[in-house]
């Protein structure tokens, strides 16, 4: 079989987005299926492209076993609703210079952006007289509603009509959790039948625990990722000042994003000097060394919303590194959380309760060590890249033969 992924974010790109569709391809990869990622010349979140991609309309690469065929997007952060409209659609437009250099397609799978990416993919479909599958990371516009857009503005409506055709237009569906699914079919009146929820999983060899050589004198409590709005970093800092009498705990929160200001902002007014804001977007292999080091892991999701039906790739990394998690949540990836035994649920907002949890980690090191131990067993038996490939290889190719 083969497939061809289309998605804009594509590693070194950061977040969850290119990080499902890289484990996609990776994992389809594992199970025989030849594979084509057209993605965009990396740029997210801050708009900074590689020397050797400048002044390029498209690059044909390999990125270890996987062919890539990087197509224009501009210079231009990530952030604001029109420099995103802008990326998108310079995506969809320079997507299409890929088609000359892919001879055939069984199926093509719509990773990302959410929604938008249907528009190159019913191209491709007709290009290459196969079925399109349509990814969904997150819930586009529900989550535009959540960070405050009207429903009823234009703005919201026009996201509604374009989620709506883009749901029914595609062959099939693959959303990341079970309150996706739900959502699609209770909204938008899709049928199930075409719906498979696939977990994003993760490469359980990149990141798996390490044994470290030198172990620092601090507690280190981490975040790592997209400073997106999508989390409430406020409820760290807090948590920080009520912990100031505790000289070996350190806070971290590393990563780069639109949130930035905002962080740097909340970082000045602290009164405490316990927690560090460091803006540094590195390799996934060394996003793995630093969760080793680090003894809790949280998640600090705002609790609002779509925001709370979907489940973060970052919560299969911090498990496959054996790190007991501090989920910040009133939703999907708290209930997840609680099932795989990987780590602490707290409601949204709650600093005084964070702050209490990670003394209760840090005092009861056996719980922290079983929590860890658990979120590491259930990623090895259920989320692995393998494990995903083998599943969505059966889906598209159900999908193919079905259309």
């Amino acid at each position: 079989m083969r497939v061809i992924i289309i998605s804009q974010y594509f590693p070194p790109d950061m977040g969850g987005g290119a990080t499902r569709a890289y484990n996609v391809a990776r994992g389809l990869i594992s199970s025989g299926v030849d594979v084509t990622v057209v993605c965009a010349t990396p740029h997210y979140p801050d708009g900074k492209i590689p020397s050797k991609y400048l002044k390029k309309p498209f690059l044909v690469e390999l990125q270890g076993k996987i062919k890539t065929i990087r197509t224009f997007v501009p210079p231009i952060k990530s952030d604001g609703f029109l420099r995103r409209i802008i990326l998108f659609f310079s995506f969809i437009i320079s997507s299409l210079l890929a088609i000359p250099y892919i001879r055939k397609a069984d199926v093509i799978w719509t990773a990302n952006p959410n929604v938008i990416g249907i528009f190159a993919g019913l191209i491709y479909r007709f290009v290459y007289d196969c079925s399109l599958i349509q990814n969904v990371d997150d819930l586009w516009p529900e989550v535009l509603f959540d960070l405050g857009v009207r429903k009823k503005s234009i703005m919201g409506r026009i996201g509604g009509y374009l989620a709506a055709f883009s749901y029914k237009t595609a062959d099939g569906i693959t959303p990341i959790s079970p309150a996706y699914k739900k959502t699609i079919i209770r909204k938008y009146g899709v049928n199930s039948g075409k719906i498979k929820v696939i977990k994003a999983g993760v490469d359980i060899e990149r990141f798996k625990p390490q044994k470290i050589s030198k172990r620092s004198n601090f507690f280190t409590v981490l975040y790592i990722g997209a400073f997106s709005p999508t989390y409430n970093f406020e409820q760290i800092f807090r948590a920080a000042e009520l912990l100031a009498e505790y000289k070996d705990i350190r806070f971290l929160i590393q990563g780069g994003g639109e949130m930035i200001d905002l962080l740097r902002k909340l970082e000045s007014q602290v009164e405490s000097n316990n927690i560090e804001v460091r803006e540094k977007i590195v390799s996934r292999d060394e996003v793995a060394r630093i969760i080793n080091e680090a003894d809790v892991v949280l998640l600090p999701l705002c609790g609002v919303g779509s925001i709370e039906k979907g489940i973060s790739s970052k919560l299969y990394e911090y498990q496959a590194m054996g790190k007991p998690i501090l989920c910040c949540s009133s939703g999907q990836p708290g209930a997840y959380v609680t099932e795989s035994h990987s780590g602490i649920v707290i409601k949204p907002g709650d600093f005084r309760q964070l702050a209490d949890s990670i003394i209760e980690l840090k005092e009861n090191p056996q719980k922290s060590t079983f929590l860890g131990c658990k979120g590491r067993e259930y990623v090895e038996k259920k989320l692995s890249i393998e494990s995903i490939g083998m599943e969505m290889r059966d889906f598209l190719m159900q999908m193919a033969n079905k259309n």
